[in-house]
């Protein structure tokens, strides 16, 4: 048996145990997300690296994300928009996702990176490449699944949607677009912090963690969400020997328009 489909055995096993009422499976075939708490509009992260060995340095880049509720093939859908900027061009990535608004399921995903493209069809049966996108590289792509499963590539929306509580546990069903199999992903609420924000203000936010295996060596996350507006606020990650930050910024902020590639 392979190392992930143990630990998505593991973890159901776990979920299901009388012992462990404070876990929650959240997939489309039991715990649903919440999607009344995601709300539309335009949110703008500033993301950065750190190196604990060169002090003096920062990575920097801007990524904005824009949730739209609209219709596709006469369904509701979340649109989202993802814009992520950087001083190097050939680094800017551009994503639209379609997702169902009844309980966020994949239904479409496209980005292009570098001047290449990828887009896929979803389903809760499997994921396949779009063949009706011009010059699409993943147009021969097909996986698949044994059960629904969620788009990694949209993880801090789905964050947002959760049932947030002190001492949960929830165990999502991931999957990242053209990479390897879904797998469920473990995440703990680890407590709360206040975060300061303008004007002396504060947000009170849950602590949400998980840490794993990537091709980089272990890695961390931990994602502060606020109590009453269910906002990702800030992320800190540490893999391969960097810190990386996410901080949302505040409204005032001048939205960028995106100027090199249309969705």
């Amino acid at each position: 048996m392979q190392p992930k489909r143990y630990l998505s055995l593991v973890v159901l096993l776990i979920a299901m145990l009388p012992g462990f009422a404070q876990t929650d499976t959240i997939d489309q075939q039991h715990l649903r997300l919440n999607t009344a708490f995601l709300k539309p509009g335009v949110k703008q992260y500033l993301v950065y690296f750190q190196l604990p060995s060169r002090s003096n340095w920062l990575d920097l880049s801007l990524w904005v994300r824009e949730t739209q509720r609209t219709s596709r093939d006469n369904e509701p859908v979340f649109r989202i928009t993802q814009h992520w900027y950087g001083n190097d061009t050939t680094r800017y990535l551009t994503s639209l996702s379609y997702n169902s608004v009844a309980d966020f399921s994949p239904l479409y995903h496209a980005e292009t990176r570098g001047g290449k493209q990828k887009a896929y069809r979803w389903a809760a049966d499997g994921i396949s490449g779009d063949t009706a996108t011009v010059n699409n590289e993943a147009a021969d792509f097909k996986l698949v699944f044994n059960r629904p499963n969620y788009n990694w590539n949209l993880d801090i929306e789905t964050f947002e949607m959760l049932p947030l509580k002190a001492g949960k546990t929830f165990v999502i069903r991931f999957y990242d677009a053209g990479l390897e199999p879904p797998a469920y992903v473990i995440y703990k609420v680890t407590g709360s912090e206040m975060l300061q924000t303008l004007n002396q203000g504060a947000v009170d936010c849950w602590k949400l963690f998980t840490e794993g295996e990537s091709p980089r060596g272990h890695y961390t996350q931990t994602f502060w969400i606020s109590k009453t507006g269910h906002e990702l606020l800030k992320e800190e990650d540490f893999f391969g020997g960097y810190y990386r930050y996410k901080v949302k910024l505040p409204g005032l902020a001048p939205q960028l328009e995106p100027r090199f590639t249309k969705l």
